[in-house]
């Protein structure tokens, strides 16, 4: 059976998809369209590139994610040199090493750019602070840039929506006609979980659409209590990461997201165990199995 995916952000976490993804194979389920933010848009592009789920387990598993957190030789010497210099590369680490060993993966499979895939195979979701806007790779690239998509590098496209604020620095796109240069960060500070891109809005579907989202599905009707500056400050920050999917979420059938509720990780947390990477992955595969036993198309 074919079906489009949409993978959720949630930074480490995503781990669990490779049980999910697992699962998936087992059951004979293959992915026709794949769309993702942050965490979710690196494996929905490594589905698109047609890894497997036993190529990605080998990969993801034993992957030293430490090597992410690239730094400059100096700040290598000098933690505090990050902390200073803050201000104005707007973010802690590079990303510069997490772009070239996409890329270096994708070129195994054959891909460079979004002319290698189908099109409409892959969607990136990313958020351009410059425009205001959600920014979805590749649809938006000559609408907004003036980029030929067909040539634009699809580790550049993930790279941007995984540029979490302030830890990562944000990625740059310069439009070609203007000049103009935006400032491209993490898609989950507008849209963490974009299950909007594949449906049509008329209630129609090509094929099943299934959402893989990291958190309890709890967090689309808590209610925000606000009683001073700081829990306000809170509130406006997780209203712009969940509003617009919010309001998608709850006009739409929710028997169609597989959520994976995961607290006890951080998104961040680069230095995971391979014992937690595993745990993660086994929470992923069971969950999905159980879902898939349920999941009426």
């Amino acid at each position: 059976m074919k079906i489009d995916g949409v993978f959720s952000g949630g930074g480490v976490k995503a781990f669990a998809f490779l049980g999910a993804i697992q699962a998936f194979d087992e059951k004979n389920i293959q992915f026709e369209r794949v769309a993702g933010t942050s965490a979710g848009a690196l494996f929905a592009t490594f589905i698109a590139a047609g890894y497997t789920a036993k190529e990605m387990k080998e990969i993801f598993l034993h992957l030293p994610l430490e090597n992410f957190l690239d730094q400059s030789k100096w700040s290598s010497m000098f933690p505090f040199l990050k902390w200073l210099t803050l201000y104005n590369t707007m973010g802690l680490y590079r990303g510069n090493y997490f772009e070239d060993w996409l890329n270096e993966k994708l070129m195994e499979k054959g891909l460079t750019s979004f002319s290698d895939i189908p099109s409409d195979k892959l969607k990136i979701v990313a958020a351009d602070l410059t425009l205001n806007r959600v920014v979805v790779f590749p649809d938006d690239l000559k609408k907004n840039y003036h980029i030929d998509a067909d040539y634009f590098p699809i580790a550049k496209a993930v790279r941007s929506s995984i540029s979490i604020p302030y830890f990562f620095r944000p990625s740059k796109i310069i439009n070609p006609l203007t000049r103009q240069k935006s400032i491209i960060v993490d898609g989950m500070i507008l849209s963490n979980f974009p299950l909007w891109l594949f449906d049509q809005g008329n209630g129609k579907r090509d094929r099943p659409i299934l959402g893989l989202q990291l958190t309890d599905p709890a967090q689309y009707y808590y209610n925000n209590k606000i009683k001073n500056a700081v829990d306000m400050l809170k509130a406006v920050i997780g209203t712009m990461r969940k509003a617009y999917d919010t309001r998608y979420i709850s006009e739409n059938v929710a028997k169609d997201i597989l959520f994976f509720p995961i607290d006890d990780v951080n998104a961040t947390e680069f230095n995971i165990s391979l014992e937690k990477k595993q745990e993660l992955m086994e929470l992923g595969y069971q969950r999905t199995i159980k879902f898939l036993s349920k999941w009426s198309l």
